[in-house]
Formats: C-alpha cells, structure tokens, sequence
C-alpha cells in the first residue's frame, strides 16, 4: 500500500514538473529575441550570413528587389545588445564600428537607431522592406517574423 501511494505521488510530482517547465518554455519562448519585417516583404525566410549582411549593411535588397531599410534599437538598449550578441553573434560596438566605417568613408549609411520598441514596432508596420528585431511576443498587424536558417546561402 505505501509503495502505490509513493508511486502515486511520485507521478503527481513528474505530471506537476512537467506542467512548470512547460509554463517555464512557453514564457521563454516569448521573451525570444527574433527579426521581424514589414509585413509586405515576399521574403519569409533567412540565412544567418544573409540576416548578418543585412544588419552590416551590406545587402540592400531583398529578394524580390524591394530595398532593405534596417531599423535598431540604440547602442546601450539591453534588447539590442542581447539581439546583436544573441543573434548576430557580435558585440554592439562592433556593429558600431562597421556602421561608422560606413558612414566615415561615405561607401554606405548607418541604420535608423530609434529609442524605443514601440518606436520599432510602428517603423517596421509602416515601412515597406523594413526590418528590425523584437521580442516573439511583440509580434503585432503590419510585421511579421523572419524565419533565420542556420545554412549559409543567402
């Protein structure tokens, strides 16, 4: 008899745990930094070398030939440092030094820094060829998520 109540309570305790955790990762999963776009570009999908180019301002078209306008967050946001670490597998100042080289040398131009993610939100909905970063749970009308690949092809 007690080893079934043991059994019993030890199943309760795994069922419970299991309802936790999968609280826990359906919070996380929310809280995930991710592209978003305009909802008006035909591309749904990316490569990480290609999402790279873009953010270096190196790619400045998207597939259908739509131009890319590249919206972040300022340098010292903790969601673009997360975003420029996390994703782009860079630090910000690193970022800032090839927007600046950029900017120096007159071969290209930084991208639009706004302050805040509602600034984002509302730049990304009316921009067509727009992108920028959020948080999965932002996701709102007007933007949708860039699915990043992890091949290389752009």
């Amino acid at each position: 008899m007690f080893s079934r109540i043991k059994n019993i309570l030890l199943l309760y305790f795994l069922i419970l745990q299991n309802v936790c955790f999968a609280n826990e990762n359906i919070i996380e999963s929310q809280s995930l930094l991710v592209p978003f776009v305009n909802q008006q570009v035909s591309q749904d999908t990316i490569s990480i070398n290609g999402l790279g180019a873009i953010f270096k301002m190196r790619l400045h078209k998207w597939d259908d030939d739509t131009a890319v306008t590249v919206f972040v967050l300022k340098d010292d946001n903790p969601m673009h440092e997360s975003f420029c670490k996390i994703i782009l597998n860079v630090f910000p100042h690193q970022m800032r030094r090839v927007w600046d080289r950029l900017v120096y040398s007159g071969s290209g131009q930084a991208p639009i820094q706004l302050d805040t993610k509602e600034e984002m939100i509302e730049k990304l909905s009316s921009t067509v060829g727009a992108i920028g970063y959020l948080r999965l749970s932002d996701v709102t009308d007007g933007i949708k998520v860039l699915q990043v690949l992890s091949g290389s092809s752009e």
